[in-house]
C-alpha cells in the first residue's frame, strides 16, 4: 500500500504540472492587471531569489519537527510540541481561509467567465465543501481499513499462540492466565498502531492539500513580469512556506514513517513551489491568467485545496490535540496552545496584505 500511495502522490503531482498547458489558452477577456511596470530582466532576478529562499525556507520548516527525534524538546510527547503544532495549525487554517479561498472566489467569479453557469451558482463554496467532505471520507475509510487490517493480523497471531499453548497438557490454568495477559497486551499494541496509522493518513492528506496550492502560487509568481508585484511576494511566501512546513513536519514526525517515505514527503513539499516558479518562468510568454480555462482550473484547485486545509487544520490537527487528555489536564498548556494558535493565525492573516 505504501508503494500505491507514493505512485498516487506522484501521479497527482504530474497532473498539477499539466495546469499551465491548459491555462495557456487564448484569452477572451481584457487583462485584469496593467503590468506597465513590467521589467523582465529585473523580475527574473527576483524570481530566482524567490526560488532559492522559498526552497530553503520550505526545507528548514518541514525538517524542524522531524528532527525532534534527536532534539528532546521537540519530541511529540513534549509540551512545546503541542504549542509549536498549534501555531503551525493556525498558519494552515489562515492559509485556507485568508489566502486560498479568496483567490478561488476571485477566479470563479471573474467577469472573464460566462454568466451562465459561473455567475448563477456559488461553485467556490460548493467545491470547498465537497473537498472537505471528501477528505472526511478518505480520512475515515483509510483509518478504518488499516485499523481493521492490523487488528485482524494481531488477532490471528493471538489465536496461533493459543493453539500452540493449548497443545501443552497439564498447564491449563497457566495457559488461561497467560492468554489473558497476552491478549490485553496485543489489544494495547493494536490501539497504538491504529493511532499511528491515523497519523500517517493525516500527514498524506494534509500534504495533498498543501501541494495543490503550492504549485499554483509558484506558477502565479513565475509568470509575473512586474518587480513591484514579485518583491513583496518573495518575503511573504518565504515565511508562508516555512510555517506551513512546520505544520506538515509535525504530522510527519507523529506518523513515524520510514526514512524513504519521509524523504519523499519532504521533497514533495519543499520542491512544489520552486518547481511552480520554474514552470511559470518557462511559460510566462504564453500563459494567459485571464483565460477562462486558467481561471476555472486555478479556481477549482484553489477551492478544493482550501476545503482540505480547513478540514485538516480544524479536525485532524487542532481538535485532536486540544481534546488530548494531556492538554485537558494542563491549564497552562491549554493557555499556551490557544495563544500560539491565535498568534499563528494572526501572523498568516497579516501576510495577506502582501500575498
Amino acid at each position: 500500500m505504501n508503494k500505491f500511495q507514493k505512485n498516487g502522490l506522484l501521479s497527482f503531482f504530474c497532473l498539477l504540472l499539466l495546469l499551465p498547458i491548459f491555462a495557456s489558452a487564448e484569452c477572451t477577456c481584457d487583462e485584469a492587471e496593467d503590468e506597465g511596470d513590467s521589467n523582465k530582466s529585473k523580475a527574473l532576478k527576483y524570481k530566482l531569489g524567490a526560488f532559492a529562499s522559498i526552497l530553503v525556507a520550505s526545507t528548514v520548516g518541514v525538517c524542524i519537527p522531524i528532527l525532534g527525534k534527536t532534539i528532546p524538546a521537540l519530541q511529540p510527547d513534549k509540551n512545546i510540541f503541542f504549542i509549536v503544532k498549534a501555531f503551525a495549525a493556525g498558519v494552515i487554517l489562515a492559509t485556507g481561509f485568508i489566502h486560498v479561498l479568496p483567490d478561488a472566489f476571485d477566479n470563479l467569479t471573474s467577469p472573464c467567465l460566462k454568466e451562465n453557469p459561473w455567475g448563477k451558482f456559488p461553485f467556490t463554496g460548493f467545491v470547498a465543501m465537497m473537498a472537505a467532505i471528501g477528505t472526511l471520507m478518505v480520512d475515515s475509510i483509510a483509518t478504518s481499513y488499516f485499523s481493521g487490517s492490523h487488528f485482524n493480523t494481531a488477532q490471528n497471531q493471538i489465536n496461533g499462540d493459543e493453539e500452540k499453548e493449548g497443545q501443552h497438557e497439564g498447564h491449563v490454568h497457566v495457559h488461561t492466565h497467560g492468554t489473558h495477559g497476552h491478549s490485553h497486551g496485543s489489544l494495547d499494541t493494536n490501539s497504538a498502531e491504529s493511532q499511528l496509522l491515523r497519523h500517517r493518513v493525516i500527514s498524506k492528506v494534509l500534504e495533498l492539500g498543501i501541494v495543490v496550492h503550492s504549485v499554483i502560487i509558484g506558477i502565479s509568481l513565475g509568470v509575473s513580469e512586474s518587480p513591484d508585484t514579485i518583491r513583496p511576494l518573495v518575503a511573504a511566501l518565504t515565511f508562508h512556506q516555512f510555517f506551513e512546513g512546520m505544520g506538515l513536519g509535525g504530522c510527519i514526525a507523529q506518523a513515524r514513517e520510514s526514512r524513504i517515505t519521509t524523504i519523499i514527503m519532504v521533497l514533495f513539499f519543499s520542491l512544489t513551489t520552486p518547481v511552480g516558479i520554474a514552470i511559470g518562468i518557462g511559460i510566462s510568454s504564453h500563459y494567459k491568467e485571464n483565460s477562462p480555462t486558467a481561471l476555472i482550473l486555478e479556481g477549482t484547485f484553489n477551492a478544493a485545496s482550501a476545503g482540505i486545509l480547513i478540514y485538516m487544520s480544524l479536525v485532524d490537527l487542532l481538535a485532536a490535540d486540544f481534546m488530548n487528555p494531556k492538554m485537558q489536564k494542563n491549564v497552562k498548556l491549554q493557555i499556551g496552545a490557544n495563544a500560539s494558535l491565535l498568534f499563528g493565525a494572526g501572523c498568516m492573516s497579516l501576510m495577506a496584505k502582501w500575498a
